[in-house]
């Protein structure tokens, strides 16, 4: 490879474009690179280093290189760059550019042309150094994009992690009238406007702690007790009591068992009983659990002689 365009390789971090090559090095140095195998183009005028071919914030620069800056890392490669998903080797690399940008995609690279857009606030912003959709675009966009089984967990994961909130999320949503899948997207964002945290959580809304005889539960309530800060999963405000729902992973954990009962015996000094409902119970026998729910509802409201 000449090695004026070996530096600039180096320079580029395994990343030059024919641009910046007949700027600095003859031009038959890059095809003469390209034809010996030193270099890869994956899109037209942008080529790699090919040992660092599969690195995802190499194929993340190209496409950028390839727009000329003129796009922004969107839908899930940009849900990749906020950590709220992670990098799958071999997928698409999507960018958003504005509706005059006339270029098309490639195989690994999908471009999405959108009237009013431009890679820069309020639609863009800086993340690891990459221009990307803000977070709240980019969740919406991923929605029909993601496995049916991972939906729910990314932006509950997001709105958990305090990256977003549930009002940011309505109003990206409500710029996407014809979005697929857009009903179950609007419900999850009902779920967590009133308090369901979890993928269980929402299970156990639906279809045991809502509905005729239910009362309106205080979803993740907060509460003190012995200076101790906690927060109730399903609280049942005038009969004091507590619903737990113990996650799938709660029986493997010894420390956490411990740490649990050391938590309900603190609640315990404000009057408040905790009752616990294991996964398995949860989402195999909803209609029993729902029925016990009710009895100890009935049993604290029954007054005492």
């Amino acid at each position: 490879m000449d090695p004026g365009l070996r530096t600039l390789l180096e320079a580029g971090g395994g990343l030059v474009t024919r641009a910046a090559s007949q700027r600095a090095v003859p031009r038959w140095a890059i095809d003469n690179a390209h034809r010996s195998g030193a270099l890869r183009r994956v899109l037209p005028g942008v080529y790699l280093d090919p040992d660092r071919e599969s690195e995802p914030d190499l194929r993340c620069r190209a496409a950028l290189a390839y727009v000329r800056d003129r796009g922004a890392l969107s839908h899930t490669t940009a849900l990749s760059l906020w950590g709220c998903r992670e990098w799958v080797p071999d997928v698409e690399v999507h960018v958003t550019v504005p509706a005059a940008v006339r270029l098309r995609s490639f195989p690994g690279l999908v471009l999405h042309r959108v009237d009013g857009f431009e890679p820069q606030p309020p639609y863009a912003v800086l993340r690891q150094g990459r221009t990307v959709t803000r977070l709240e675009r980019s969740l919406v966009d991923s929605w029909p994009l993601l496995p049916v089984d991972e939906r729910r967990a990314v932006v509950i994961g997001a709105v958990n992690a305090r990256l977003t909130t549930v009002a940011r999320l309505r109003e990206a949503l409500a710029g996407a009238p014809r979005l697929p899948a857009r009903r179950e997207f609007r419900v999850l964002l009902e779920r967590l406007a009133i308090g369901c945290r979890s993928p269980l959580e929402i299970w156990g809304h639906e279809r045991v702690f809502s509905g005729p005889g239910m009362p309106n539960f205080l979803r993740q309530h907060h509460v003190r007790a012995v200076g101790q800060a906690f927060d109730l999963d399903v609280y049942a405000e005038r009969e004091r009591v507590d619903f737990e729902l113990d996650g799938a992973a709660w029986h493997g954990d010894r420390r956490q068992r411990e740490a649990d009962v050391r938590r309900d015996a603190l609640l315990a000094t404000l009057g408040i009983l905790v009752v616990r409902f294991t996964h398995r119970r949860l989402t195999h026998e909803p209609s029993e659990v729902r029925r016990e729910v009710m009895a100890i509802l009935a049993a604290r409201n029954r007054p005492t002689s």
